[in-house]
């Protein structure tokens, strides 16, 4: 249950990071509340997620959803520029990520 809160709670980092953004530094009003209550819930999951996972592990995972999320989100959603080494950073997170994984116990 600690991974699917851990999933969830980087999941939402996207969705608050995006509505940040939307947001127009917190001068519009529904992505402003999006952005508070997805930041609560996020963080909320992670620390649910600390009870049983590893800080290092846990907080390394759920930055790089957020990291890769975000990046995925600016270049499909908000057309962002898209370039060799930007893939290779995100690629380079994953592989982080992943390693990350399987060195949890």
């Amino acid at each position: 249950m600690s991974w699917i809160s851990l999933v969830i709670a980087g999941l939402l980092e996207v969705v608050w990071a995006y509505s940040m953004k939307q947001s127009h530094g917190f001068t519009k009003l529904t992505p402003t509340l999006i952005t508070f209550v997805g930041m609560l819930a996020s963080f909320a999951l992670l620390s649910y997620s600390m009870k049983t996972l590893p800080l290092g592990t846990a907080y390394t995972i759920w930055t790089g959803i957020g990291a890769v999320g975000a990046f995925l989100l600016g270049i499909l959603v908000l057309g962002e520029q898209v370039s060799v080494m930007r893939i290779g950073a995100a690629v380079l997170i994953i592989c982080g990520l992943v390693m990350m994984k399987l060195s949890a116990h």
